[in-house]
């Protein structure tokens, strides 16, 4: 089951005693901030956490996976994401 929104701002009103709505202030300042940082093409580094990059990908031959056809797909930006060597460690069980 994955971590959802909700889940996330019920442990940041629980751990830190915040209401219900000073805790989704917080977690959606949080995301506002990093979408922001991100929708102007800079990346986002949380130390001990990792790094959300925006990567452009140029224009490139694809095929059309119900017709088999070709088909060119568009440029586009994509954000990409590295964890850190503690994040690594951590889901690895090392340390």
């Amino acid at each position: 089951m994955a971590l959802t929104k909700a889940d996330i701002i019920n442990d940041v009103m629980n751990e830190n005693g915040y209401s219900r709505h000073q805790a989704t202030d917080t977690v959606e300042t949080l995301l506002e901030l990093i979408k922001k940082t991100l929708g102007s093409g800079e990346d986002v580094l949380v130390s001990g956490f990792g790094k959300f990059c925006v990567k452009s990908k140029k224009e490139r031959r694809g095929r059309n996976p119900s017709t088999g056809g070709d088909m060119m797909l568009k440029a586009r930006k994509v954000v990409t994401f590295t964890c850190s060597g503690i994040l690594r460690d951590k889901i690895n069980g090392v340390g």
